[in-house]
């Protein structure tokens, strides 16, 4: 087994430990992504589940974004701002780690543009994707930050996303290395496969 097939199962093993709920992120992307906060009752009809199940699940999440209404506004995808931008089909739409952004034009089915900015030179960095590779890297050296736990963890945003950023190149995320020797970086084309691979083995790719 190739050294990128292995991370593809280990974050497959993770993704389905740390939901209770099998597809929940499925769901919750291709809802939100249509650019709107998603009722609760949308969500369970769309996974087949009850409503108490569903909400049982996401109070389970701090993270979990909700609107005035009680709406969930962003979950892995969110309608909220954060560094993290991609943008299709002349929407945009955002996301809680770097990875996350990798996930989106797999789930959907639709190319994008992903821009971000690095944390240690401010320096944007943009991704062009297709459903299946990536096209382009600006700067072509970028790299992604990221934690895979063996286990699940409390808050997935504070313990997981929240460290997985785009880098400009390996020397700016040494910083980032050093505080995070669990962690690990990776060239945007490897981190996209190995995202790629997962999602396809959690039958999540678009048709």
């Amino acid at each position: 087994m190739t050294t990128q097939a292995a991370e593809a199962q280990h974050l497959v093993k993770l993704m389905r430990a740390q939901f209770g709920l099998p597809d929940l992120m499925l769901h919750l992307t291709r809802l939100l992504a249509v650019g709107q906060p998603v009722t609760v009752d949308e969500v369970a009809a769309a996974g087949g589940w009850t409503v108490d199940q569903l909400r049982t699940e996401l109070a389970r999440h701090p993270s979990v974004e909700w609107d005035d209404d009680g709406r969930i506004a962003g979950f892995g995808l969110t309608l909220r701002a954060t560094r993290h931008r991609f943008t299709f089909d002349d929407r945009t739409v955002y996301a809680f780690c770097a990875t996350d952004t990798f996930e989106f034009p797999v789930i959907l089915g639709r190319p994008g543009v992903v821009e971000s900015v690095c944390p240690a030179t401010g320096q944007t960095i943009r991704v062009e994707l297709a459903p299946d590779r990536v096209l382009s890297v600006d700067p072509p050296q970028a790299v992604v930050t990221k934690i895979r736990p063996d286990h699940p963890v409390d808050d997935v945003r504070a313990e997981i996303c929240d460290l997985g950023s785009f880098f400009a190149s390996p020397q700016a995320a040494g910083d980032w290395l050093t505080h995070h020797p669990d962690g690990a970086i990776a060239p945007v084309h490897e981190d996209f496969e190995i995202t790629r691979q997962a999602i396809t083995q959690l039958g999540w790719a678009a048709k």
